[in-house]
């Protein structure tokens, strides 16, 4: 390997700097030169006037002290032209003309589709997941899951303490696009009693029911946690008609959300004061925890090995606690389990 390129994709998440600097750190054991490309793939198209906008080289100095930070140093962006040919080409001769004979891509499901297309191009990639929604089927964690989870935790603590002393119910959106690994790992580590995913189709009805069970029975500070994309699975519900119904104002067009969720719920449990709460880009933006800095060092050495042993079209994730590489294509295959036994169980009790 002459030289090894590094880059961050999609959606930031806690740990992309840590992964970057294990790269940097190996890359430097076996005096391979690396460049760090900015904003994603977008990098590799030269967008930027100043090439310096777009490649930089990496060094030691550089980046030993981004690990503990949140974000991306090198940046992030959404790449649509990437999907097209003709931009993929260009990428490639960015990549020859900077004499980077590897690329590791760190990212989600769309950055490791793109390094899969590079890998088919003659370009030597790896892959290491870094989304913090956790919704790679290959890998039992992606980079900034555990962060993000640690984030919701503490913020739902926090929420239920005030919903206790005053005896209001508590709806709290969480992260997590189309998986809802976020909202059913805080609701467990929080004792929440009611968490609602894309993954189980649900209807507003029956989770009215579950709160008021738990307002029957003397539980008035209950709390609900929402994954962001749980809506997909909701029962028509006409929002609307209902809330105009019982004297709260509402366009017809307005769609589902934690904070009109909540309103509902007191309109159905009897005036409960339920509060809605939003944590948001929050989740994205902490320093990462033990768990992700630890996978991140990790993942950042085998991805600098692979590469300087030959072997590429990779992706790294963790199985049954250890960290492991499996080829892209094999990877984009697998289908995300969801643990519908341990959302059973946390709506049940």
């Amino acid at each position: 390997m002459r030289k090894i390129g590094v880059l961050t994709s999609g959606g930031d998440s806690p740990g992309m700097n840590a992964a970057v600097m294990s790269v940097a750190r190996s890359a430097a054991l076996y005096n391979i030169p690396l460049i760090g490309i900015k904003r994603g793939y977008n990098g590799l198209l030269r967008k930027s006037s100043n090439i310096h906008d777009d490649l930089q080289e990496l060094t030691l100095d550089l980046v030993l002290d981004i690990a503990d930070e949140p974000g991306t140093y090198l940046r992030t962006a959404r790449c649509d032209e990437f999907r097209q040919l003709e931009y993929r080409e260009i990428a490639v001769r960015t990549l020859k003309a900077m004499e980077i004979d590897g690329l590791v891509v760190i990212g989600g499901d769309g950055s490791f589709n793109g390094a899969k297309c590079l890998c088919e191009m003659g370009i030597p990639c790896i892959g290491i997941p870094g989304t913090i929604d956790n919704d790679l089927g290959y890998t039992e964690m992606s980079l900034g899951f555990d962060t993000a989870v640690n984030v919701c935790v503490d913020a739902i603590r926090k929420i239920r303490a005030t919903s206790r002393s005053h005896d209001r119910p508590a709806v709290v959106e969480v992260m997590g696009r189309h998986c809802g690994d976020i909202a059913l790992t805080a609701a467990v580590s929080t004792g929440s009693e009611i968490v609602i995913v894309p993954e189980v189709p649900w209807t507003v009805e029956s989770m009215a029911l579950k709160l008021q069970s738990q307002l029957t029975k003397g539980n008035f500070r209950a709390t609900i946690v929402m994954a962001e994309g749980c809506y997909e699975a909701m029962a028509p519900f006409n929002l609307y008609k209902f809330l105009t119904a019982h004297g709260k104002p509402c366009y017809p067009e307005e769609p589902m959300s934690a904070v009109r969720f909540a309103s509902v719920m007191k309109r159905m449990c009897g005036g409960a004061e339920a509060r809605a709460t939003v944590i948001g880009y929050v989740q994205r933006g902490a320093e990462p925890t033990a768990r992700d800095s630890a996978f991140a060092f990790e993942a950042g050495n085998l991805a600098v090995r692979l590469l300087r042993d030959g072997i590429s079209n990779q992706v790294i994730g963790m199985q049954k606690g250890r960290v492991m590489y499996m080829p892209i294509m094999e990877a984009l295959k697998c289908k995300k389990q969801f643990n519908t036994t341990l959302y059973d169980l946390v709506n049940s009790l």
